[in-house]
């Protein structure tokens, strides 16, 4: 039977199947940080602040831009004739436009312990000049979540958006940490928080896990029907 998404006590199943070091913390990372996957992976060690309690997280984004061959000014899919220099548009010029964005996030005291084991033994990676945390590729940390989530004996999980069913997979330790966080506290300063802690750029994005933490539909709806009673 699937679900929409994991329960705290079953991202706690999920991380003590892992029977080594590394895949214990990339999944403790994935789920107490809510980091997107390639943020975990893009990991430094210079990036952990053990005295503070922080981790600095950059996440890269990468957008293409249709432009004016003649101009440069920006033009959308439908565009035939350039808005600003008025050109006939034959084709159009791809622009990559790289967004990088910040933040800075708090680690709970046991991920900080889990951490310090883990340099301390050395687990970090040297790769092209730099010292990562993990040194794996995307599809090994896939491999690794899906896993041990088998060896856990975790359910599938449905997209709430498009109703396909899935294995569960590192976005989903991201979802599970958002709701959890919505479930415990809801207002809109929690939110508000969740959404700087996510790194989303638009609010609706994260007010999302509002709708799928909660019952609010179906409780609007019951009582409905409890205050129909009440007058009766």
């Amino acid at each position: 039977m699937s679900k929409v998404y994991l329960e705290l006590s079953e991202v706690q199943k999920l991380e003590e199947a892992a029977n080594n070091l590394r895949d214990r913390l990339l999944i403790r990372m994935l789920f107490r940080l809510g980091c997107r996957v390639s943020e975990a992976l893009g990991l430094e060690v210079k990036d952990i602040d053990l005295v503070s309690s922080t981790v600095t997280i950059e996440h890269l984004k990468a957008r293409i831009k249709l432009a004016c061959p003649h101009c440069s000014a920006q033009l959308g899919k439908s565009h035939s004739f350039c808005p600003k220099c008025g050109q006939k548009v034959a084709e159009v010029v791809e622009q990559m436009k790289e967004h990088r964005r910040m933040r800075t996030l708090p680690i709970d005291e046991d991920t900080q312990q889990l951490l310090k084991q883990y340099i301390k033994h050395g687990g970090p990676v040297k790769q092209k000049g730099k010292k990562l945390i993990f040194g794996i590729t995307r599809n090994t940390a896939w491999r690794v979540v899906k896993r041990y989530s088998e060896k856990a004996g975790l359910p599938m999980l449905t997209n709430p958006e498009s109703g396909k069913v899935h294995n569960v997979s590192p976005h989903r330790l991201r979802d599970a940490f958002a709701v959890h966080a919505v479930k415990t506290n809801d207002s809109g300063d929690g939110l508000r928080l969740l959404q700087e802690h996510l790194g989303h750029a638009s609010f609706n994005t994260t007010a999302r896990y509002r709708k799928v933490a909660g019952e609010e539909l179906k409780e609007w709806y019951q009582d409905l029907w409890k205050e129909g009673e009440a007058d009766a």
